[in-house]
């Protein structure tokens, strides 16, 4: 659920400036990435891969809960293989988070850094070896800022927030 409702909320950080005490400044990205990242850091890696499985069919079933939608269709798009790497990274997320020692969020934070690195690389084959065969009508470069290296930034600053939200529950949990 956590996934479904982050794929909805659009991420932001509150910045102060001279004119507004507080401003909310958007990033690029939702919280769909650190909410699937947090479930699997708090939960390990069989309810991470459970989480990511079930979002993955519950999009692919027709409802539209992916970033551009949903349903079988959304296969042979270029956003497909950062959701297929949904997987692998929850997967490496709960079990760098099940080692023991790393209650500490300069850890978790590189936990999260982690599962974003198997996205990105996912993600990327897919971008490439769509273009190879033809699959996307834009340039792969373009894709792949678009898809990659433009959100990127953004999502290494919250996998920050995920360290930090993962350590509070962990604490909350006693999980060691």
């Amino acid at each position: 659920m956590l996934i479904i409702v982050g794929s909805l909320v659009p991420t932001g950080i509150l910045l102060p400036s001279a004119a507004v005490p507080l401003r909310v400044l958007t990033l690029p990205s939702t919280c769909q990435v650190p909410a699937l990242l947090f479930c699997a850091i708090v939960c390990g890696p069989r309810s991470g891969v459970i989480a990511a499985v079930a979002y993955m069919t519950i999009g692919l079933v027709d409802l539209p809960v992916f970033h551009d939608g949903g349903g079988l269709r959304y296969v042979l798009t270029p956003g497909f293989g950062f959701l297929a790497g949904f997987i692998p990274a929850a997967w490496l997320c709960g079990r760098l988070g099940q080692q023991h020692g790393m209650n500490s969020l300069p850890r978790l934070t590189l936990t999260a850094m982690a599962g974003l690195i198997v996205l990105q690389i996912s993600g990327a084959t897919s971008l490439l070896a769509g273009a190879i065969l033809g699959l996307w009508s834009d340039p792969v470069l373009s894709l792949l800022y678009r898809y990659t290296l433009g959100p990127l930034p953004s999502q290494l600053a919250l996998c920050t927030a995920v360290g930090l939200l993962a350590l509070a529950f962990r604490r909350l949990l006693f999980i060691k």
